[in-house]
């Protein structure tokens, strides 16, 4: 769990006091920027993940204070995922129709939704439930799910073929539930209207989740559900645009006949929207010891940019009005949802996670990808605690959370990457270094993204910042909002694994 401090601000006052003679003794780093060099321009949204589990329900605190953080950051695409190990919390159809009535039951669900839709605060969204009712399936038997919606069960999900091969049935299911949020309710199997009174604009939905893992799907399978069910759902939803494949690992070199097979607009019904593909990335640690995050983590987020280049270059060739969506990034500690009391989260590990995707977010928007999210808000034992965004125990944003504040405040699509160079000046360096961009952002703003992807500070000069304002997120600044402080000298302290955003004026 992250601890909480007082807000020292330690990079920004040591970037204030350090002198220009001790800094260069010790060696730097220094930025090198041509403005008039533009390298690339981003299209991206900076964003995050909202999972159901029961820390989410309006009657947790918890919720309360992490969805407020939520609306106060004022994100799009921001992604909602009720999912399998919550089924009361997931599923609007538990049971399948019986004596001529349907068994849908929204109770515990719509909370969940009005709090998020309220959260978002008219910013576009992507809806995902993805959790499809196990009797749509064939099974030995019926497949039980807890009465206790709080209670977890990761057995729900059991089926791989459906009962209908037509695919109607499972059409109709999301039909329906799309209609309940968007069009005051639906016509039920047996011409009963249920009333919702909800009139929400889903302006995204995606379909399903990881399906290469959830579903064991073939890419010809999952094909034909995704053209199925968003045929079903423009009958009740004519604007709502679709997200597909949410594929897990999709950075894996073996996943890539995925994205071939689904772009290729041959291969769906005709007139299929093709509006947006998705996949995930999380690096491990692959240790509890510190030592290692930094060589890991990086070696892994690299790993992942090489893929998702191929996977961007696939799709300027065969679907190039695709939207690209990466709305699953993060990091794990080993052992991260197999212990019901995990052990201690080291505090530094927070920054490590938050510098990695802002990293990761710069090298994506450079690519040209259009949504990198980040996973997830609400994370606790059992429910991958090193993923969160929030203290568990508090609803308050951890580090992670402030490094998206920041990308979210200061970057965002129309942003004009230029050349920028990092050189090793003097001094000893081990291991991973400084990672720098300069963005000319719309409205003529001049930014330089600074990500220290070490375990250890380092000093970075930049001619260009000799009267500039800079916001960091590192270990003193902790779960506190990050702070504007001045940067008369050019010089900035960076702690381990801190991010930072200098403001130039110019």
């Amino acid at each position: 769990m992250q601890r909480r401090g007082k807000p020292l601000l330690l990079c920004l006052t040591t970037a204030v006091m350090a002198s220009t003679s001790t800094v260069m003794a010790a060696g730097s780093y220094q930025i090198k920027i041509d403005w008039n060099r533009v390298t690339a321009v981003s299209h991206a949204t900076p964003t995050l993940q909202v999972v159901v589990n029961p820390l989410l329900r309006p009657s947790s605190p918890v919720s309360r204070r992490s969805l407020q953080a939520v609306k106060h950051l004022g994100a799009n695409f921001v992604r909602f995922v009720p999912w399998l190990p919550y089924p009361r919390l997931a599923v609007a159809e538990l049971q399948p129709p019986s004596h001529g009535r349907s068994q849908w039951n929204f109770s515990l669900i719509d909370p969940m939704v009005r709090a998020f839709m309220r959260a978002t605060n008219g910013h576009s969204v992507i809806m995902n439930f993805s959790t499809i009712p196990e009797w749509l399936f064939k099974t030995s038997k019926p497949v039980p799910y807890p009465k206790n919606p709080d209670q977890v069960d990761w057995s729900y999900e059991q089926g791989t073929q459906l009962r209908s091969q037509s695919l109607q049935p499972l059409a109709d299911y999301y039909a329906r539930l799309v209609s309940w949020y968007t069009r005051g309710g639906f016509q039920g199997r047996y011409g009963r209207w249920h009333n919702s009174g909800y009139h929400y604009h889903f302006a995204w939905w995606e379909v399903l989740n990881e399906v290469n893992y959830e579903h064991h799907m073939s890419v010809q399978e999952y094909t034909r559900w995704y053209d199925a069910i968003t045929a079903a759902i423009h009958r009740v939803s004519p604007t709502t645009k679709f997200v597909g494949l949410a594929l897990a690992s999709g950075q894996q070199p073996g996943n890539f006949g995925w994205f071939k097979y689904f772009l290729n607009p041959k291969n769906h019904v005709p007139g299929t929207p093709l509006n947006m593909i998705s996949f995930h990335f999380y690096a491990s640690t692959g240790s509890r010891k510190t030592g290692v995050w930094s060589r890991n983590v990086f070696s892994q987020a690299r790993g992942f940019i090489h893929q998702a280049g191929r996977i961007t270059a696939l799709r300027n060739r065969l679907s190039p009005k695709t939207l690209i969506d990466t709305d699953e990034i993060g990091t794990f500690l080993p052992g991260d949802n197999t212990r019901p009391k995990p052990l201690a989260i080291p505090h530094a590990y927070w920054n490590l996670s938050g510098a990695m995707f802002a990293y990761v977010y710069a090298h994506l928007a450079a690519l040209g990808v259009d949504v990198v999210g980040e996973s997830q808000l609400i994370g606790y034992p059992t429910q991958f605690p090193s993923v969160t965004m929030v203290n568990w125990h508090t609803g308050l944003p951890n580090a992670r959370f402030r490094v998206l504040q920041l990308l979210v405040r200061h970057f965002g699509p129309g942003d004009k990457f230029c050349a920028t160079k990092v050189a090793w000046t003097g001094g000893h360096r081990k291991g991973e270094g400084i990672y720098a961009q300069a963005v000319t952002a719309p409205g003529g703003r001049h930014l330089i993204l600074l990500v220290n992807k070490a375990n250890r500070s380092y000093v970075v000069y930049i001619p260009d910042a000799l009267r500039s304002m800079v916001d960091c997120v590192d270990e003193q600044t902790a779960s506190h909002d990050p702070k504007a402080m001045p940067l008369p000298n050019g010089h900035i302290a960076l702690g381990p694994w801190a991010v930072a955003v200098v403001r130039l004026h110019r």
